[in-house]
């Protein structure tokens, strides 16, 4: 079995997160800087390199209807660009709210403004992931 990376695209930080080799549970893994394409690239190539997980999901954030909008536009065509760069399959996995729920949760937990821009994303990620992953089991 392989593990599975979680990804929540921002346009600053890109949220990761790992599964177990079973694909059970996910975890938080770390938060990349988005600098550029390449960047990006050479970061995931070194994550594959390390995981060589099974399949990359990538969170697509829906309008609250449903349909493809401007957010959801922006990780398709990072995915676009980067899916031919791997051999790794990518999955897209409907994340609407994802960080709002992430950030709701840590203010009631009492986190820091500080800590909470540390961990939103990769907890976000991490609930995509486990989205994915329970997906799989039913």
């Amino acid at each position: 079995m392989s593990a599975y990376l979680g990804l929540d695209f921002g346009r600053e930080r890109i949220g990761v997160a790992v599964s177990d080799e079973s694909g059970t549970i996910a975890s938080g893994l770390l938060c990349l800087r988005f600098q550029s394409q390449k960047g990006l690239l050479e970061d995931l190539r070194k994550l594959a390199a390390e995981y060589k997980p099974a399949a990359f999901v990538a969170g697509l954030p829906k309008t609250l209807d449903g349909r493809i909008g401007p957010s959801a536009e922006f990780v398709m065509k990072h995915v676009d660009w980067l899916r031919p760069h791997f051999e790794t399959e990518w999955v897209y996995w409907d994340e609407r709210l994802t960080t709002a729920e992430v950030e709701r949760m840590l203010i009631a937990a009492d986190v820091s403004r500080e800590r909470r821009r540390e961990v939103r994303d990769q907890l976000a990620a991490q609930r995509i992931l486990q989205g994915y992953l329970d997906s799989r089991r039913t």
